[in-house]
């Protein structure tokens, strides 16, 4: 014992001379597993940033390399944490999530189905539909009738598709955003409206069929004062065959009675060129068109460009004061009906828009409950329906929404918040600022480059497409062969005390010209 004492005693020196160097190599060893660790976490780092700069499918991923991740990360923590942390499902605004995971979903992958049941609450106001006890059989539905517009005209337009891409322009939208909806409408088989922005190249990249749409301003067709040019329309639409209708804007919906507003910052020199304005300023357009004050004097401009080009012609308008309307349906008849538009195109006082004044945008217009059953109701009493096509617009994305603009009276539905989402828009309300992350509304060359035109392109046709198959699905469980056969009886409407009542008692029966029904008049 002594001597093992000794000898520990004796070798103490080395003993700790030994403890030190294995204390030394221990701390090596944990400074090489952390510098190990750090290039491995480095290395996935390295890695996601390469995956998601390259992939084109998501934008935000694209525009923000790894951190873009967590986005989708949070929004599926959303859907288990929703209760305690976040809105419900349906109380975002304008749009909720329900809607907005719908759109993503059909676009992405051409249909969708839900789980369990409705999250829906049926609010006073809310429209449901009657489904018939005995609907028709799959094979025994006839396909959805046709209809032409401005059948009296050189080139009359019979559209494939009931549902189509609403006026975005470019500017308001981003290039690729365009070249996109441009490609996805060919494949999808629906018609594109081009915006008050003027016709770029990049709504034609696609060969899809063009509604060329001329607001207040006249960007592309215009003379310096504002006024008309009929010499650049007759080019326009002489070099462009695709161009198959001419939509006069007269308000929209976000701000009826303003002109549209493009921010400086997205005055590009290009756009600039296309609209024929200055570079960099703001373009603002009057608040009506300069030839065009009273309802005559709006007749007589639709003859003049229809006359000139040869394709019909019509209008877009909010509906506020329904009197203005009549005035006009009375002008058309005293005239003669040839003298009419070929179509109205009815937009809500909810619609939307890249950048708006806060008081008309929550204020000013009838929304499009309101104002399609009223004008429809005024064009059969003035014996002017089968005349008058109506194109319905103004927050319609879903396929209830979409069938039930049919049921009040609609011939076609447009959207464009619709077809923004399915681009691939998160609503982050960033339009007006030029700072769009998903790169659909700025002019930011870092941010467009998160949206692959080919890729979006397929998500808008699924999403056309699926927006046609459910509308014809809620028509036939109503008992009807096609969405233009939904009526208002088809419709319920649930009151203040729960109860449902059909859309025909609440609003009232389409009016009956001289017996006739709507089919006949």
């Amino acid at each position: 014992m002594l001597y093992l004492f000794a000898q520990t005693d004796t070798g103490g020196s080395g003993t700790m001379e030994m403890l030190t160097m294995s204390a030394s190599k221990g701390i090596d060893l944990l400074g090489n597993i952390f510098l190990c660790v750090i290039g491995i976490i480095l290395a996935i780092f390295i890695v996601l940033f390469l995956i998601d700069v390259l992939q084109t499918k998501d934008a935000v991923r694209r525009n923000y390399p790894v951190i873009g991740r967590f986005r989708g990360l949070f929004t599926t923590l959303g859907e288990f944490f929703r209760q305690y942390f976040f809105a419900m499902d349906r109380e975002e605004m304008p749009f909720n999530r329900a809607e907005r995971d719908w759109i993503n979903d059909v676009a992405k992958e051409g249909s969708s189905t839900e789980p369990f049941g409705s999250t829906r609450r049926l609010s006073p106001g809310a429209a449901i539909f009657a489904n018939g006890m005995f609907p028709k059989l799959e094979e025994e539905h006839e396909p959805t009738e046709s209809v032409i517009i401005g059948p009296n005209t050189r080139r009359p337009y019979q559209p494939y598709s009931f549902f189509n891409v609403s006026a975005m322009s470019y500017g308001s939208l981003s290039q690729p955003a365009v070249r996109a909806l441009s490609m996805g409408a060919n494949l999808a088989g629906c018609w594109l409206n081009t915006g008050e922005g003027g016709l770029s190249p990049y709504h034609l990249e696609g060969n899809c069929d063009i509604v060329f749409q001329l607001g207040t301003a006249k960007f592309g067709a215009r003379n310096d004062d504002g006024s008309l040019d009929v010499d650049k329309l007759v080019k326009l639409t002489s070099d462009n065959p695709s161009v198959r209708m001419i939509e006069l804007k007269l308000s929209q919906g976000a701000k009826p009675g303003k002109g549209g507003i493009l921010p400086a910052e997205k005055v590009t020199p290009e756009i600039a060129e296309i609209r024929g304005i200055p570079v960099g300023e703001s373009a603002i357009s009057p608040n009506r068109h300069v030839d065009a004050s009273t309802p005559e004097e709006l007749l007589d401009l639709i003859h003049t460009m229809r006359e000139a080009t040869g394709i019909p012609v019509g209008i877009k308008f909010v509906v506020g004061n329904i009197a203005d309307v009549e005035k006009l349906l009375i002008a058309i008849n005293s005239r003669g009906k040839d003298s009419a538009p070929d179509f109205f195109t009815i937009d809500g006082g909810d619609g939307g828009t890249g950048a708006a004044p806060m008081p008309l945008l929550d204020n000013v217009g009838l929304t499009i409950r309101e104002g399609l059953p009223a004008v429809d109701d005024l064009l059969m009493t003035y014996g002017l329906h089968n005349r008058v096509r109506i194109i319905a617009s103004g927050k319609l994305v879903t396929p209830a929404e979409v069938a039930w603009a049919f049921a009040a009276g609609a011939d076609f539905v447009n959207s464009g918040r619709g077809f923004m989402f399915a681009l691939g828009c998160i609503q982050a309300m960033k339009c007006n600022e030029n700072t769009c992350p998903t790169g659909i509304t700025t002019h930011n060359k870092r941010l467009q480059r998160g949206l692959d035109p080919e890729n979006k392109a397929t998500r808008v046709m699924n999403y056309c497409k699926s927006i046609r198959k459910d509308v014809e699905m809620i028509s036939h469980s109503c008992g009807v062969d096609h969405p233009r056969q939904l009526r208002r009886e088809h419709v319920l409407i649930v009151q203040d005390n729960g109860r449902s009542l059909p859309f025909s008692q609440v609003w009232g029966q389409r009016p009956r010209l001289k017996g006739k029904s709507k089919e006949s008049a």
